[in-house]
């Protein structure tokens, strides 16, 4: 009979061999296959790794997750990368963390203020909101979407102690502008990575630059897990109170199924437990359980590999709609890549102008009978939600920008399955659309 190492094999093998019968391309026909504005890429090396971590019956995180989580750290530049199960989570527990009593004179207090945008994704500013911290919400730029650092400076105040932004569909804002404004401050800065894995800001990948950094696998993101976040940094001391908000809020570090790492578990004394409470069961903060699967961490194992290609992708097709589009100024603001940037895009952005003789519901719905997926800048204006109307926050200069985005800008992809064949269509269908104006 097969030993259970050759019995793995050969389902590997079959799962190999099913992949290839299950999930071959469909053709394109033009107006009748959806052109997406995100999805996931996979072949059978995903499947193949899902099923192995699988086979294991371990369930929680493990061995692929830990292989991730070195992988990642290397690739994006920093020393540390804890999983979690989504990107809203890595953003909580990112912010979360800095409220740690540990960080001493500079924990975050109720009522301290985080420097945002009000144009973004809800589940950037909802951990300021959930940690009764006030978010200071700033405008954005037309074209590159990301905070308008004029006002920044004018943003601090004396309860200001930290800076939390998102790079904008993969494109990443002024980092030398918020992090010499952040410095010399000394506020904490979170950089929201999760649209953005892959960018480069002076060669230098984003998700590096923040004290803490997120990264979300979802689905629509530049790798995805089905589900599953990230959060990086490059301090030990972050690392382990992140980790702690991650795992029940627990004092103790030591790894699922593995006991007494610190030496000494019985000898501990904090709070006013007794001496020698079991250090498994001291918690140091009010956390969580947020960790991932490892047949999740398995799944982007295999993605990562396939990171820097998807990110080639993206950045071919964001560059033929572009030139597609770029004769359509008159009716358009068209993306701009932040100076010294080189995005790896999320979508791409229009914003239909004040004169132009159509509005962008207009244009939005003619695409979708068209099957050519849209969306949103997310919430738009964030402060015009149902949610946030009774959320305190202050705006500093304006959200005129913002409110401009609400009600003139969409996207549409620019992932890696699309290709020059339905980015063709696309631009064909733009071309339809606006024809009759220019007659």
């Amino acid at each position: 009979m097969d030993n259970s190492n050759e019995l793995r094999q050969r389902i590997l093998a079959l799962v190999q061999a099913f992949y290839e019968a299950e999930h071959a391309d469909a053709p394109f026909i033009p107006g009748e296959s959806e052109v997406s504005v995100s999805g996931r890429v996979f072949d059978a090396a995903e499947i193949i790794n899902l099923v192995d971590a699988s086979l294991d019956f371990w369930l929680t995180t493990g061995r692929y997750a830990e292989q991730f989580e070195n992988e990642f750290a290397r690739i994006m530049g920093v020393r540390h990368a804890m999983l979690c199960n989504s990107g809203s989570s890595a953003n909580l527990l990112a912010l979360s963390a800095l409220t740690s009593p540990k960080l001493e004179e500079r924990q975050l207090q109720p009522g301290d203020e985080v420097i945002t945008v009000a144009a973004g994704f809800p589940t950037t500013v909802n951990p300021i909101v959930q940690n009764r911290l006030t978010p200071a919400f700033l405008d954005i730029e037309l074209g590159t979407y990301n905070m308008a650092v004029e006002n920044l400076e004018t943003a601090v105040s004396p309860r200001t102690k930290a800076i939390m932004l998102a790079h904008t569909l993969g494109n990443p804002f002024n980092l030398d502008a918020v992090m010499e404004v952040a410095n010399r401050h000394n506020l904490w800065f979170i950089e929201d990575n999760c649209d953005a894995v892959g960018s480069l800001y002076h060669g230098r990948a984003t998700g590096s630059f923040g004290h803490l950094a997120t990264v979300s696998f979802y689905p629509a993101h530049h790798i995805t897990m089905g589900e599953g976040g990230c959060v990086l940094t490059s301090r030990p001391q972050l690392k382990k109170i992140v980790e702690s908000f991650r795992d029940w809020g627990r004092d103790c570090w030591c790894v699922p199924g593995v006991a007494n790492t610190c030496g000494k578990r019985f000898d501990w004394q904090l709070g006013d437990l007794p001496c020698g409470y079991d250090h498994k069961y001291i918690y140091s903060h009010i956390g969580y359980n947020l960790k991932m699967t490892d047949m999740q961490a398995a799944v982007g194992v295999a993605q990562l590999q396939k990171l820097p290609h998807f990110t080639a992708l993206r950045q071919r097709n964001w560059q033929h709609l572009y030139d597609g589009l770029k004769t359509y100024e008159e009716f358009f603001i068209l993306p701009q890549a932040t100076p010294g940037s080189q995005p790896s895009w999320f979508g791409f952005l229009l914003t239909v102008r004040d004169d132009a003789p159509f509005s962008r519901n207009e244009l939005v719905r003619y695409l979708d009978e068209r099957r050519i997926a849209t969306r949103l800048l997310f919430s738009g204006n964030i402060t015009r939600q149902p949610a946030y109307q009774n959320v305190p926050y202050r705006v500093v200069g304006g959200l005129t920008n913002t409110d401009t985005v609400m009600n003139q800008t969409f996207w549409i992809g620019v992932y890696p399955k699309l290709t020059p064949v339905m980015l063709d269509y696309v631009l064909s269908v733009f071309a339809d659309f606006l024809r009759p104006f220019r007659a």
